[in-house]
């Protein structure tokens, strides 16, 4: 295959396979999510080298690995619909649905707790309204969510 024809390949490639705002919305909000968590669990790492808690030796350190694995899950979801990959929609929606749960326990705290509670829930909000677009849904299953 010459240099022309793969461009004239890509030129007739099928419109379904053009990424709609509404995915890349999604996957943006699901990779803010996903560095936001995993920097959390970072700064837990290096918190717990550096203060003395009351809990046992390395269980403060457990957690934050648990919560740096965490942070990995919307980072591989964001990138799978990045590249059209139906499976990214699911831990995106899941981690979605997990903000909403942050969100209300920060109301039930208050304080200073309340703005990055509400932003929290407006992103989890955002995210699955988006990837529960229709524009979303034909781009990942452009034939009608039949499986072959």
């Amino acid at each position: 295959m010459t240099a022309e024809a793969s461009l004239d390949a890509r030129s007739t490639a099928p419109a379904a396979a053009a990424r709609p705002w509404t995915l890349v919305g999604g996957a943006a909000i699901a990779l803010t999510q996903g560095v936001l968590i995993a920097g959390y669990g970072a700064y837990l790492m290096v918190a717990a080298l550096f203060t003395h808690t009351r809990t046992g030796v390395g269980l403060t350190e457990f957690g934050a690995v648990i919560v740096l694995l965490l942070g990995l899950l919307p980072l591989l979801a964001g990138r799978a619909l990045l590249r059209l990959k139906r499976w990214g929609r699911s831990p995106a929606v899941m981690v979605d649905t997990l903000c909403l749960a942050v969100t209300y326990f920060t109301f039930q705290n208050g304080g200073l707790q309340l703005p990055v509670g509400i932003v929290i829930g407006l992103l989890g909000i955002g995210g699955v309204v988006l990837l529960l677009h229709p524009r979303t849904t034909a781009v990942l299953w452009p034939e009608g969510g039949r499986r072959r």
